[in-house]
């Protein structure tokens, strides 16, 4: 059985994620760190529409965590496979560059870029030999394009993403394997609830931030086989506001 393991996937963006490779048919693996609760409310929601889902814990920066964790579920899985990976977990940790602490650079990069390598390294082993191949989508920034002040951490770690998207396309496109990423905006998440809404919205052409179900959509395309083409590429979801 073809599975689905989506890193972060117990809120936000992650969750909407998580409940729409569901639907598509994908038991679902939801990849949390410390939040047990709101991993949990994202498998039940998955279970009541009819859909399966497990829970999976490792903190994505730690190299012996992920290794053990995916070692235990193939243990249990010997007849499974993860087929789709969405690299999806991230942190910010906001400050100007020159009052910006080695905690905060290095956290941030940990976890996205560290992570995005990790996790994807561990997996590719098992898809790269399937004749049918598999689907990886990363989840970049409007902030890995653009650059946005007070960032330069995020920033820094979410272009590196959008780079080995890219170059990893490449690499595995022989073996059936799709390498994309998505580049949300601001988005109505737990992540972006300390920005200023009002102000923001101004900038943005459409008038709104954009909801977590509008960047599943994408992921959804991405992963499906009317996508089998398309690799290497960045897809904006930002309303506009950069193109």
């Amino acid at each position: 059985m073809k599975y689905a393991l989506v890193t972060g996937g117990s809120r936000g963006i992650g969750r909407a994620i998580c409940i729409v490779l569901s639907k598509m048919g994908f038991p679902v693996i939801i990849n949390y760190q410390s939040n047990l609760e709101a991993a949990e409310i994202t498998k039940r929601q998955i279970e009541v529409d009819g859909g399966k889902a497990e829970l999976l814990q490792f903190d994505v920066s730690d190299k012996v965590q992920i290794e053990s964790a995916l070692d235990s579920w193939e243990n249990t899985h010997p007849d499974d496979y993860i087929s789709v990976l969405v690299n999806n977990a991230g942190i910010r940790r906001d400050n100007v560059l020159f009052m910006m602490s080695d905690d905060e650079w290095h956290k941030v990069l940990d976890t996205t870029l560290n992570g995005f390598f990790y996790v994807t390294r561990r997996l590719l082993k098992h898809m790269m030999p399937r004749k049918r191949g598999g689907r990886i989508v990363n989840v970049a920034s409007l902030s890995g394009l653009k650059g946005l002040p007070g960032q330069a951490n995020y920033s820094a770690a979410k272009a590196a993403i959008i780079g080995a998207t890219k170059a990893l396309a490449q690499e595995v496109a022989p073996r059936g394997v799709t390498v994309n990423a998505i580049a949300p905006g601001f988005i109505e998440t737990d992540m972006t609830k300390d920005l200023s809404q009002d102000e923001l919205k101004k900038m943005i052409p459409v008038g709104r931030f954009g909801t977590p179900e509008e960047v599943a959509a994408v992921v959804k395309f991405l992963v499906s086989p009317e996508a089998a083409y398309i690799t290497g590429e960045v897809i904006n979801i930002n309303g506009g506001l950069y193109t």
